[in-house]
């Protein structure tokens, strides 16, 4: 049997093909969550909660000893949740990275380390792809509208594409300031911060003494241990079927993202405009339907689901396999799933 980062006796469990999937129970989900946690909450012992925080569906869970260890514990996590939205957020006005947006192509600003930390490790993933993945997408990314059905006419691309380059995004370590060398440059970092935040907060609960557990955020996961004894079972959302999964997991100690284009989006004259933005042309990727990393960390997972997303499945696999401790499966636009070759793919 096959290997999922470094966990032994784990494989793929599936249906036949995507298209049969009335066959599985339907599945009740979270809005905006990529993946369905299949849970109990039978013991009293088992705690949790969720909440609305950074543009989706946050959510908690852990076996703790008493209530008021583990509504400590969330509290705690709440906190973290918003003081990083706070701080990350493009669409507060008072937040460091929208600061950074507002200045940084005028003059270097001044900004925290761990907002420096974090922009590095996106530049370094960045790097990596080969620009599959970049922050500065946003500088067309922004002229989407996908409450309103607007995107941005060709002129606003045009004038903006040469913005969308990560290495516009000059870092000073020492100095701990941000600088654009373009002036048309925003950065988001959409694709990389509710991962860096589920982390975080596995943190708070791992200093704490939790075993046994897992943070939620959006499409980003991360599992602590296993659930007293047996794996974690986890479904990849199917993209094209509401409340439907296209995949079962088991997994532990692992974190877990998708990314698809079902999250935010609009249809218009038959084209579908979605918020994964290909840096190469500032238009919605289109060559898959969904991508699910597995890997070490949420940080890690969350960036690279958004990178093989916009490098399609050959690129995207490609990629994966180079990296030790990281698998992937790939939904298609033909609905045909593709893995990484150290998973198993499911028996027809």
């Amino acid at each position: 049997m096959e290997r999922i980062s470094g966990q032994p006796n784990v494989k793929v469990s599936c249906l036949n093909s995507l298209n049969s999937l009335n066959s599985l129970d339907r599945l009740c989900g979270f809005v905006c969550v990529a993946l369905l946690l299949l849970t109990s909450t039978a013991n009293a012992q088992w705690f949790e909660r969720s909440w609305n925080g950074m543009g989706t569906r946050i959510h908690v869970e852990l076996w703790g000893e008493t209530e008021l260890q583990a509504n400590e514990l969330i509290d705690q996590v709440h906190e973290e949740f918003l003081r990083l939205e706070a701080s990350m957020s493009p669409y507060i006005e008072s937040s460091e990275l929208s600061e950074v947006n507002r200045l940084a192509s005028k003059a270097p600003v001044k900004v925290s380390s761990e907002l420096i930390q974090l922009i590095k490790k996106s530049l370094q993933v960045s790097q990596l792809s080969h620009g599959a993945f970049d922050i500065t997408y946003a500088s067309i990314g922004r002229y989407y509208d996908y409450r309103n059905k607007r995107a941005p006419d060709q002129s606003q691309i045009e004038a903006n594409l040469e913005a969308i380059n990560y290495r516009h995004v000059v870092i000073d370590e020492q100095k701990s300031t941000i600088y654009f060398s373009h002036s048309h440059v925003y950065i988001d970092l959409g694709g990389i911060a509710k991962g860096y935040s589920v982390d975080r907060a596995i943190g708070i609960l791992k200093k704490a003494g939790i075993t046994s557990g897992l943070v939620s955020a959006g499409g980003d996961t991360r599992l602590i241990g296993n659930k007293l004894g047996k794996p974690w079972i986890v479904a990849i959302k199917d993209p094209r079927r509401e409340d439907a999964s296209a995949v079962l997991l088991p997994l532990e100690e692992v974190a877990i993202s998708t990314s698809g284009d079902y999250e935010r989006y609009f249809v218009q004259d038959g084209v579908r405009y979605h918020h994964i933005i290909s840096p190469k042309t500032g238009k919605s990727a289109g060559e898959v339907q969904s991508v699910t990393i597995i890997g070490p960390d949420s940080t890690t997972t969350d960036a690279l689901s958004t990178t093989v997303f916009v490098l399609g499945v050959e690129k995207g696999l490609e990629l994966v396999e180079r990296l030790p401790g990281i698998d992937a499966i790939i939904v298609d636009q033909q609905r045909k799933m593709h893995y990484s070759s150290e998973l198993t793919a499911p028996q027809k």
